[in-house]
């Protein structure tokens, strides 16, 4: 069983920033792939970046490539997005995601376990 705790969504203008965090509770040798989504209302979940413990590339949606930049601490079990540039089509509710292996799928069936979320609103 894996426990994701995102952190650090909240409410910024357009052109703005924010970091989220997302901590994994289980510490495992396992590979893994560490992913965030993004669902606003109406709409289906979409996926926004992913990387792998393995240190192959991440990977990045390209609505959000250029302004958005995942990253990881292995030591802490936590993957981060840095956000930049924000603009208002950005707001939604964005997940953390984890799977076991290397591979960084975009679908969100693949992955097995979710965080509750956290809010991020991109408004003046």
């Amino acid at each position: 069983q894996v426990q994701l705790v995102e952190s650090g969504g909240g409410l910024v203008q357009p052109g703005g920033s924010l970091r989220l965090s997302c901590a994994a509770s289980a510490r495992t040798l396992r590979t893994y792939t560490m992913g965030w989504f993004r669902q606003a209302p109406g709409k289906e979940r979409e996926f926004v970046a992913a990387i792998s413990r393995n240190n192959n590339p991440p990977k990045h949606a390209d609505s959000v490539k250029g302004r958005f930049t995942i990253s990881k601490d292995d030591a802490k079990n936590t993957v981060y997005l840095q956000m930049n540039s924000l603009k208002p089509e950005d707001t939604a509710i964005y997940y953390c995601a984890w799977r076991e292996g290397n591979l960084t799928p975009v679908t969100p069936s693949r992955y097995e376990y979710w965080g509750q979320g956290t809010q991020v609103t991109v408004s003046s």
